[in-house]
């Protein structure tokens, strides 16, 4: 998809009828679709290989805050479960 295009936008109710017709478009086609309710974007069907990417961004981003907080970790130390919850007063 080019940074010029903008994904298809189609009502959920013409979506239910034409399911398959749209799944192809985007599998083969590379297409993004936005399923719209009463004239809301709603949901997105994307082609899988733009799922993985959002995920392995995702994944990164999981990476580097469990990095970052395994560094305050060793920088300030950590208190136990049962300190937390007396200092919560759970």
């Amino acid at each position: 998809m080019t940074a010029n295009s903008h994904p298809k936008e189609l009502p959920l109710t013409e979506a239910r009828s034409n399911l398959s017709n749209l799944s192809n478009e985007v599998a083969f086609g590379h297409q993004r679709i936005v399923l719209t309710r009463k004239g809301k974007r709603l949901v997105a069907i994307v082609p899988l290989e733009d799922l993985e990417a959002l995920e392995a961004i995702e994944e990164r981003i999981d990476l580097d805050d469990a990095r970052k907080a395994l560094a305050d970790v060793k920088k300030n130390g950590s208190i136990s479960w049962d300190e937390l919850k007396h200092k919560l007063d759970l």
